[in-house]
């Protein structure tokens, strides 16, 4: 079983950066396949950011050029920097998690991360 703990959500203005990071359990880290995703009011959670135990990154078109996403396997973390945000942007962000033998899921669905965090609230004003 694998835990996940986001952290560092908040009030931003619109303009403005913000980063997040999300700590794992586990011994193999390194192996975990990692993505963030988003969840607005009144809408369902979307894809983010996702970086693979490879290291290719991936991100949705919403936040190209915005959003960048890092991790660090000896603190068992990653981090989604955020910049220039909107208030569309406004969402609880969620870290997820995928580990061997993997769920072989296209990386942007939400069934491919077997463990999610409880979410951690980003809220940006106009």
């Amino acid at each position: 079983q694998v835990q996940l703990v986001e952290s560092g959500g908040g009030l931003v203005q619109a303009g403005g950066s913000l980063r997040i990071s999300c700590v794992a359990s586990g011994q193999f880290f390194s192996s975990y396949d990692m993505g963030w995703f988003r969840q607005a009011p009144g809408k369902e959670r979307e894809f983010v950011i996702g970086i693979m135990h490879a290291g290719d990154t991936y991100y949705a078109d919403s936040v190209k050029g915005r959003f960048t996403m890092s991790r660090d396997n000896a603190k068992n973390s990653v981090y989604l920097q955020m910049s220039n945000l909107k208030p569309e942007d406004t969402a609880v962000y969620y870290c997820a998690a995928d580990i061997p033998p993997y769920s072989h899921k296209a990386y942007y669905r939400e069934r491919a991360y077997p463990y999610w965090g409880q979410g951690t609230q980003v809220t940006v004003s106009s």
